[in-house]
């Protein structure tokens, strides 16, 4: 799916139409007991985070959420409703919260048979822009991390077509979570209309998955392996966590309790299907395309910013068992690595590959969960903790093949950071690049360059693939 913004995903003009949880459902929600389940590790610091910065004076909005079109001709909004709330209750996650009492963040959750939607129609929005920048900042309200609910359903209604945003708070969702949602809600709908139920197995909860995952975390303490390895990488960062190391023009980041400066969110697709597949075919026997991304990031940035060796973070999804497949929630790790600066290409990739092999495994223990038992040997510099580079190659996801048509989009909330945060996205068309930086003129510079030079370095590596040297 393209990853862009709100400005940046074909909003149209229409009659604006939203669909909330009930009155009676939150009502209900306020007097719930604590569900003994905890929040996962990540939810637990990002709920905190979201905090310190609201106590610093900031207002932090974290949400994700897709677009996508219904297209056919004028919507049937009973049946799109419909639609909404089967989904919403297949995902134990949305109907779940959370209170914060004495420092201690404590879960509820709902019944499913307590779950309503709400619809209300909002208005005609003729201007375009006037409606992208009232539903960011409706978003940003309604899905705000420290309050409850954290989600938004609307649909902008037209006679040809009707264009659907569904935003949750980060909390609840991952960027693979987005992208299974536009095939989901079509066949919700598509039944809804016709009066059929859709046979589907349940899906696995990513509230039970929570408290599994967090009870394997508490077995470890400060002296495991997987601890002392990211203390290790941690004090080869001069005890913080790594940036891309290029000039940000960031002369004063701020720092844990400061002001965080203003991002910019760039995209574009970096290169088409064939390079893509060209590129996948060149870096297979090291790994594939994510070892590729990583390598060609390496010998690009050492070239703009002169550094010797490369350190970055590595998402990696944790649905270990296919129960979570397809399962909405926030299933991300964390993998620390670090690449000395090779002499060529083919180098470049087998030390990714190296450094992937060797730590790989560390994904599966919350790194949220480290860093608390790493105490002093970390220092942060900021509440925007650590650079990343992700790849996700989404052409097996259900519907992907559509996502054109559909004019389906993972969106972002692009507000404050000085970390730079990069994404990879292999479609049906190509490769789609996103990143998120630091709003200053030198930032701007030195990532355009990063991309320029990224892509020549593909294009130049799929060349060869495409046109091998001749035997003499």
């Amino acid at each position: 799916m393209r990853m862009t913004d709100i400005e940046r995903c074909e909003v149209r003009p229409g009659q604006l139409v939203e669909f909330t949880l009930s009155p009676e459902t939150v009502a209900v929600a306020t007097g719930l007991p604590e569900d003994v389940r905890p929040p996962a590790y990540i939810q637990e610091s990002h709920i905190r985070t979201v905090r310190s910065v609201r106590e610093a004076g900031l207002y932090l909005p974290t949400w994700l959420a897709t677009a996508f079109d219904l297209p056919g001709g004028p919507v049937d909004l009973d049946a799109l409703q419909d639609a909404l709330h089967t989904w919403t209750l297949r995902h134990e996650t949305l109907r779940s919260g959370f209170r914060c009492d004495g420092g201690r963040t404590r879960r509820f959750t709902l019944a499913a048979d307590e779950v309503c939607l709400r619809r209300e129609v909002v208005g005609d929005f003729p201007v375009a822009s006037d409606l992208a920048r009232y539903l960011q900042d409706r978003i940003d309200t309604a899905t705000y991390a420290l309050n409850w609910p954290n989600l938004l359903y609307a649909a902008v209604v037209r006679d040809d077509c009707t264009s659907v945003y569904m935003a949750f708070d980060h909390s609840n969702v991952d960027g693979h979570s987005l992208q299974l949602i536009p095939a989901e809600i079509h066949e919700l709908y598509a039944a809804a209309v016709d009066g059929r139920a859709v046979e589907r197995a349940p899906v696995s909860s990513y509230v039970d998955f929570c408290e599994v995952e967090r009870a394997d975390a508490d077995r470890i303490d400060g002296h495991h392996d997987v601890v002392s390895r990211w203390r290790e990488f941690i004090r080869r960062c001069d005890g913080t966590m790594p940036n891309l190391p290029v000039d940000l023009g960031l002369d004063d980041p701020g720092g844990p309790g400061g002001a965080m400066p203003a991002q910019l969110l760039m995209n574009e697709m970096l290169v088409d299907a064939d390079t893509a597949a060209a590129f996948e075919s060149y870096c297979r026997p090291y790994g594939g395309s994510l070892v590729g991304f990583l390598a060609a990031t390496s010998l690009v940035v050492h070239e703009i910013g002169g550094e010797p060796v490369y350190r970055t973070v590595v998402p990696f999804h944790t649905r270990v068992k296919s129960r979570w497949s397809d399962s909405v929630g926030w299933y991300v790790g964390g993998v620390p690595i670090e690449i000395p600066v090779a002499a060529d290409f083919p180098g470049a990739l087998a030390a990714v590959r190296r450094a992937l092999r060797a730590n790989r495994p560390l994904a599966r223990v919350p790194l949220a969960r480290v860093l608390d038992l790493l105490g002093p040997d970390l220092r942060p510099t900021s509440l925007d903790l650590h650079a990343a580079v992700s790849f996700l190659d989404a052409r097996g996801i259900p519907g992907s093949e559509r996502w054109v048509e559909w004019k389906a989009y993972g969106l972002g909330r692009v507000s404050y950071g000085d970390k730079v945060g990069i994404w990879f996205n292999r479609l049906h068309e190509g490769v789609w690049f996103a990143a998120r930086h630091p709003d200053t003129a030198v930032a701007h510079k030195n990532m355009r360059l990063y991309v320029e030079r990224l892509r020549d370095l593909v294009l130049s590596v799929t060349r060869a693939e495409r046109d091998p040297v001749p035997p003499v």
